[in-house]
């Protein structure tokens, strides 16, 4: 059965190969998505047509980076909360850039086959220290 570590890795390698179908399946079918400026994304629909937009265009070959091991707390023995530093390398970049540093936080659920899937995501720029 895959772990919420294995989740948190194919939502990452998905947005690494610019994917946004492989990306969005990491979510629930009504999962919010709180993007860095506030904006809320609403269903996985919604979460793949926008990726499929920034994968194809501002955020082509982009990267995920900086990310350290999630912290995961066990809300419920089929909810959990995940924690993530980390953030975007635009192409080119070899680190992220402060501007770009960001917590993301995750609710993760268990799936109909047992899988964990993400249900609410926010990211939270740091900004420059």
């Amino acid at each position: 059965m895959p772990t919420i570590n294995d989740t948190i890795a194919v939502l990452n390698q998905a947005w690494d190969d610019g994917d946004a179908t492989a990306y969005a399946a990491t979510f629930t079918p009504d999962a919010t998505y709180i993007v860095f400026d506030g904006t809320v994304l609403r269903g996985r629909a919604e979460i793949e047509r926008t990726h499929r937009f920034l994968f194809d265009g501002p955020l082509r070959g982009s990267r995920l980076g900086g990310a350290a091991a999630p912290s995961i707390r066990h809300v419920r023995p089929d909810v959990v909360h995940a924690v993530i530093d980390g953030g975007v390398r635009l192409d080119g970049q070899q680190t992220v850039s402060a501007d770009r540093a960001s917590v993301i936080s995750l609710v993760l659920v268990t799936g109909p086959d047992g899988e964990w899937l993400i249900t609410a995501f926010q990211n939270t720029r740091r900004g420059a220290r």
